[in-house]
């Protein structure tokens, strides 16, 4: 019996998949069990976050919008998240402590 994981995060973990070689060097400095996102709506910043969050369903919602707003391509050669950085700052603090 496996673990079905929802389709959003299946999704992300293929991007990232896809990603790798376009990583190259930025990937060294991605601890084991974290990903590099890329915040921000105009100037992008790059954030590095564990993985284990991309089974919140608040970071989930940042997903689904960050499907519907740039599909598949991402620009940054990562995950790319259209949200005000300070919002992204204080979710990820809230997910910090749950």
């Amino acid at each position: 019996m496996g673990i079905h994981l929802p389709a959003k995060i299946f999704s992300a973990k293929q991007i990232l998949k896809r990603q790798q070689p376009l990583l190259g060097r930025n990937q060294r400095d991605v601890p084991k069990g974290h990903i590099a996102v890329y915040v921000g709506e105009c100037q992008k910043k790059r954030f590095v976050v564990p993985i284990s969050y991309v089974n919140h369903p608040l970071f989930v919602d940042l997903l689904n919008r960050s499907e519907e707003e740039f599909g598949f391509n991402h620009p940054m050669g990562g995950l790319t998240i259209p949200c005000q950085e300070d919002v992204f700052i204080d979710l990820t603090s809230r997910l910090q402590t749950s």
